[in-house]
């Protein structure tokens, strides 16, 4: 059996508040609206109960942000793609913000477990004015409990249509890609964190958000295999490897911290789900 789930999201200021408004089909859900920081942020977790995804399975969800507002977006724990038989699974995320809007895209880790077929795609559009900060954190296999990704592929696009553009397809055969110096040198952890901007950044602000990255990556476990870039006047892309997941992820809250901080003078305030 496998499923097809859609989740529409949408965020308004309303009276100096933040409202989230959903729809859904399918399981996927969004738990209640939390404001830990105040009313300006809406925090909220996104929800997909059976877990995980097989082949045929369908993620399609849908982000607007309008003018004012400011969502943050996280799940409760990994997406896992599981072995799949013929067909393959795809998450297919669009996040679209008006002028003015904030966004933070802060899923946990994706899993490829061994012989899975597995798509993320993630489209985004901005507004001039509008400014996403997230994170993209992908696995291959499970190496520490002993289940390593030796069968199947994992595709990967990120777009922002007409400025910043990636693609990757990550085969389990592929040991020149996989295990070579000049591809992941046997990592098998791949992160990165975005802060992307609707209008191109001056000078100085782009510069300060390279500066910051470096300084939180500088004294990091993973400094050697982490860096920052910024391909386009509108992006700035934090990228990491890494053996496993945990210091990936710890590297790229810290990142976000920082670009939360230095950018949009805010505390890295954590959704509280990441605490239990």
């Amino acid at each position: 059996m496998t499923w097809h789930a859609q989740l529409q999201l949408d965020y308004r200021l309303e009276s100096g508040k933040t409202v989230a408004r959903h729809t859904h089909s399918g399981p996927l859900r969004v738990l209640h609206s939390l404001y830990p920081e105040g009313p300006a942020v809406c925090h909220n977790v996104l929800v997909h109960p059976p877990g995980g995804l097989v082949g045929g399975d369908l993620l399609d969800i849908r982000v607007q942000a309008h003018a004012g507002a400011h969502g943050l977006i996280t799940t409760p724990g990994a997406t896992r793609y599981y072995r799949c038989d013929g067909q393959a699974a795809l998450q297919r995320t669009h996040l679209a913000l008006a002028a003015g809007a904030r966004l933070e895209w802060l899923p946990q880790e994706a899993i490829c477990y061994n012989a899975c077929l597995a798509e993320n795609r993630l489209t985004l559009a901005l507004e001039p004015g509008a400014e996403l900060l997230g994170w993209d954190v992908t696995a291959l296999g499970l190496p520490l409990a002993g289940q390593p990704f030796v069968q199947g592929h994992f595709h990967q696009h990120l777009e922002l249509p007409g400025v910043w553009l990636e693609r990757s397809t990550l085969a389990a055969s592929d040991s020149r890609l996989l295990d070579s110096a000049v591809g992941l040198a046997g990592q098998r952890c791949m992160a990165l964190a975005f802060f992307i901007t609707g209008s191109p950044m001056e000078r100085n602000r782009r510069q300060q958000a390279l500066d910051c990255a470096r300084a939180a990556m500088a004294h990091h476990p993973l400094a050697a295999t982490a860096g920052v870039t910024s391909p386009h006047p509108q992006v700035i892309v934090a990228r990491a490897l890494a053996p496993v997941v945990e210091p990936a992820m710890d590297l790229m809250r810290q990142v976000r911290a920082a670009w939360r901080a230095d950018l949009w003078e805010k505390t890295a305030q954590s959704p509280r789900i990441w605490a239990t």
